[in-house]
């Protein structure tokens, strides 16, 4: 055995490194044993532990930054020990990348390293450095082949429809009266936390999810579908607001109509109930995801015609804003390149309004709705979706067992993706709502018009209406009022 004292005899300096991987409980218990038996290997050698470094619930596999083991590893380079201690060599390293730099880093420092379980290891000699290179290359394999378990138990609870486990996904997950114990982080305390039925669709969330997707096939917004969560008080699951990025991923989820996902990639049908059905689900995923879509940057309007209604000035292509002019400090719609003076806002959005209120109350108002699209079977259509996404799992398994080599696997593959996209065009095509839906055949259309909020009214407005604001005439109206309707320029676009 080494002799670890200095020419002078004073006690060799040692230094401890802990690391645990997982840390369910954030009670550091599994780093804490660690480092009483590493302490307790030092006391046994007479060494002075003059630091201990911990990496808490992260994995040297990972790839993530060791900010301890960093810091240890510039404290050897200034002499700070020469002896580190560690429970076992796979807690020190997993990559044989971190093994050959802390390999040549012991052999200019002098640094010995001895572990609890396997022993010391020395670097010195070459033999040292093969059983400290087989102990990573073992450990490496451990984690691998861990990884690869979980992995395929994955894909098989995904294949089978099952809940993959995370946090409760919004819209599902109902209390079956029965409990389990949770120990609460940071503490040895348990509680009893009830247990979730992953199949079965909460009610409000489930009838939130749908007011969504048809918000956005009628024409409107996620911007406006966030404001009705908040006005309902409905939180994401963990109970945060749920953000406009938040909403737009909630909404382009598969799961909503019932469809399994492993890796980013749909393999098929899920065990749980289904809140919307795929034909609607994928025309909201077509909506959302269109290059095209026009969104409007910056703060919400919160005018009915700002950036709708164009100016009317010779030439000018600009449409108006909402600004707020004037002693009395009036809302005006100006154009951006000061053409001309203002028109009052609240006059021009009253008198559109009821333009569009009094043409949907007619009894031809049926006529402004656009065709359905006739002799589309949309339950083939879906069927059919499940079929191309069936061949393409098959693809893959034939791939992988040898049974097609790349050529013909990319070959299928290709076709395959492209009939799936036009199946998916087909169905969101279908699937997509007339913004006027909801506001013809019913008794009371100003009622009705009154109950849509901004969004809604603004793209009814685009799809009705092309408004134009041309220079108002100066002076007392024939009405007897000053203000100038004749200017206000409107053409039906249906």
């Amino acid at each position: 055995m080494k002799t670890y004292r200095t020419a002078h005899g004073e006690r060799t300096r040692a230094v401890i490194y802990v690391r645990i991987s997982q840390d369910r409980t954030g009670a550091h218990l599994g780093v804490d044993r660690q480092r009483e038996d590493c302490e307790a290997l030092a006391a046994s050698h007479g060494w002075e532990v003059v630091e201990v470094y911990i990496d808490n619930d992260l994995s040297a596999y990972s790839g993530k930054p060791r900010k301890d083991y960093r810091r240890m590893l510039a404290d050897l380079e200034l002499g700070t020990a020469t002896v580190v201690i560690a429970w076992h060599t796979d807690r020190l390293h997993r990559s044989p990348t971190e093994l050959e730099e802390y390999i040549d880093l012991s052999q200019r420092r002098g640094v010995d390293t001895h572990t609890v379980q396997a022993g010391e290891l020395d670097l010195s000699t070459s033999s040292g450095r093969m059983t400290a290179r087989i102990h990573g290359a073992v450990a490496r394999h451990e984690s691998e082949h861990k990884a690869e378990r979980v992995a395929r138990a994955r894909l098989q609870k995904a294949k089978a429809g099952k809940w993959g486990g995370g946090l409760r996904p919004f819209g599902w997950g109902v209390p079956t009266g029965e409990t389990r114990k949770k120990t609460l982080k940071g503490t040895d305390e348990e509680i009893d936390v009830p247990v979730l039925d992953m199949d079965k669709a909460v009610p409000e969330e489930a009838a939130a999810l749908e007011a969504g997707t048809d918000q956005i096939l009628a024409g409107g917004s996620v911007r406006g579908w966030v404001r009705w969560l908040a006005d309902k008080g409905l939180t994401s699951s963990t109970g945060k607001p749920i953000d406009h990025q938040g909403a737009r991923d909630l909404l382009m989820r598969p799961r909503n109509a019932g469809i399994a996902v492993y890796r980013g990639e749909e393999i098929g049908t899920g065990g749980w109930e289904p809140i919307v059905d795929e034909g609607r689900f994928r025309a909201v995923v077509a909506i959302l995801a269109d290059p095209s879509r026009v969104s409007t940057p910056g703060p919400t309007p919160k005018w009915f015609g700002s950036m709708i209604y164009l100016c009317g000035h010779q030439g000018c292509t600009q449409t108006v804003k909402c600004t707020k002019t004037g002693g009395g400090n009036q809302p005006s719609y100006r154009c951006p390149d000061q053409h001309g003076g203002g028109r009052n806002a609240e006059t021009v959005d009253a008198y559109i309004e009821d333009l569009l209120v009094e043409r949907l109350s007619r009894p031809d108002a049926g006529d402004l709705l656009q065709p359905a699209a006739d002799g589309v079977d949309v339950a083939g259509l879906q069927m059919e979706s499940e079929q191309i996404r069936r061949r393409l799992t098959d693809l893959a398994a034939m791939f992988g067992s040898g049974q097609i080599d790349m050529l013909q696997f990319v070959e299928g593959s290709d076709i395959a993706r492209a009939q799936l996209e036009g199946v998916t065009s087909q169905l969101a095509r279908a699937s997509v709502k007339d913004p006027l839906v909801g506001l013809v055949g019913v008794p009371d259309v100003r009622k009705a018009w009154g109950g849509l909020d901004l969004d809604r009214r603004r793209t009814v407005l685009r799809a009705l209406l092309k408004v134009t604001l041309r220079p108002p005439r100066r002076g007392r109206m024939p009405d007897g009022g000053y203000f100038d309707y004749e200017a206000v320029e409107v053409t039906w676009r249906r």
